[in-house]
């Protein structure tokens, strides 16, 4: 590409690039676009749509083990009623006739608790059914398809409207646009106790989910139940019930010791202190932001057990545009009124993303076709046509010092050229 610097040429802060062909390359460019050639947009969409099978699947696992155990723990129960039927009459410590009638009631009860989990289980297999179709429905062909398209938009602001906990409304939405079987509403009701509890103060519920899904939590290695547990201690020393709160940390607490032992001295360090210190290392422990902390902290751990992307997909999808539009000139305010980043709420949205284009210059000489760098310099003619320091230096070498440029057939000496300077 030729480029031309108006006359008088002063020494250049920027690369002024006359009579030169320049050419931009991203950084790892080549490797970049081989790896997108073996990219299809169907894989890289496909990656994007995981969480649409996984939750599901995750549900119905999660539903197949509660059956499981209650089913267990259901069948122990019959067979002590029945070992206790058929205990000779004098060892008997109820009536025959009411033994059976109690194991009849049981196993009516057990019934129905079955067919109630495989109804359920039979929704999540149908929901995994009706997923899959969906998916079946989009090929290269008809990634311009309007209707799969605006599924898809419905299903990402779904998906944002059950995070923010706008249960009803998302319920609503849900059925007007025809994709219940497509969203995950039931999976969030399912949190919606926990998270009110939480907002409201009370850590039961949350341990009891945290006692259901025990197994996975110790998997992931998560400190959910020992933050609640904490909180609970923290809100008896708060009223000041210091001998409960002694109590409560011997049985709940100490188990916790050896893999939170600084968490544990920090907390217990409050039966020392009054809610109203003004110590800030313990004024924190008493702050009620710690409920809003623990509400994050379950909505986490949730999303990580049902396979979940922690930040919802809308913020997902809006990042990986404005990643593409973000440049340097975006947080000075410069940018088009056209421009998603002139909004301060996109502006915000794409703060802690990279700029766009990161590019390295490459700037070669019409006459040479070599590159100019800093072994090889830029020269400017009185002209503003720009060539590198070889070539200039050889024609001088050979005209008598004289330089003619050979597009505008412009004549100077070697002393009238002025250097630029790349950045």
């Amino acid at each position: 590409m030729d480029m031309m610097i108006d006359p008088p040429a002063p020494p250049a802060g920027g690369a002024g690039g006359g009579g030169a062909e320049a050419s931009s390359i991203n950084n790892g460019g080549g490797e970049e676009q081989r790896d997108k050639k073996k990219k299809t947009p169907v894989t890289e969409i496909m990656k994007l749509e995981l969480q649409l099978l996984r939750v599901p699947v995750e549900h119905l696992k999660k539903t197949l083990r509660s059956t499981q155990r209650t089913a267990e723990k259901e069948l122990s129960a019959v067979l002590a009623d029945i070992s206790s039927v058929a205990a000779p009459p004098a060892a008997a410590a109820t009536p025959p006739v009411s033994s059976l009638t109690s194991l009849v009631c049981r196993l009516h009860g057990m019934k129905r608790k079955l067919e109630d989990f495989t109804r359920s289980e039979a929704g999540q297999v149908q929901r995994c059914r009706a997923r899959i179709d969906h998916l079946e429905e989009f090929s290269p062909q008809c990634q311009c398809n309007s209707n799969w398209n605006r599924t898809r938009l419905n299903r990402i602001i779904l998906d944002y409207m059950l995070r923010m906990s706008y249960y009803d409304s998302a319920s609503l939405f849900a059925d007007s646009a025809n994709i219940r079987e497509l969203v995950d509403i039931d999976v969030f009701i399912e949190a919606r106790e926990v998270v009110e509890s939480l907002q409201n103060k009370k850590v039961a519920p949350a341990l009891a989910w945290c006692a259901e899904n025990k197994s996975r939590l110790k998997k992931t290695k998560s400190k959910l139940e020992f933050l609640l547990r904490l909180q609970e201690f923290i809100e008896m020393v708060k009223v000041n019930d210091y001998l409960k709160a002694i109590a409560y940390a011997r049985k709940y607490l100490a188990p916790w010791g050896p893999t939170y032992t600084k968490e544990l001295q920090h907390a217990t360090a409050t039966l020392a202190f009054k809610s109203g210190t003004n110590c800030t290392t313990y004024k924190v422990l008493f702050d009620a932001c710690r409920w809003d902390y623990l509400v994050d902290e379950f909505k986490q751990e949730f999303c990580k057990m049902f396979g979940m992307t922690l930040e919802p997909l809308l913020q997902i999808y809006l990042q990986a545009g404005l990643s593409a539009l973000k440049t340097p000139s975006c947080p000075q305010g410069q940018c088009p009124i056209e421009d998603p980043l002139s909004q301060v709420t996109f502006m915000r949205l794409a703060d802690p993303l990279p700029f766009s284009k990161q590019h390295h210059s490459k700037l070669v000489c019409f006459i040479t076709k070599e590159l100019m760098d800093t072994e090889n310099p830029p020269l400017v003619l009185p002209n503003g046509y720009v060539y590198s320091t070889k070539a200039l230096e050889e024609m001088a070498k050979n005209n008598s010092g004289k330089i003619t440029c050979p597009r505008t057939g412009f004549e100077c000496t070697f002393s009238d050229l002025t250097k630029a300077f790349i950045s």
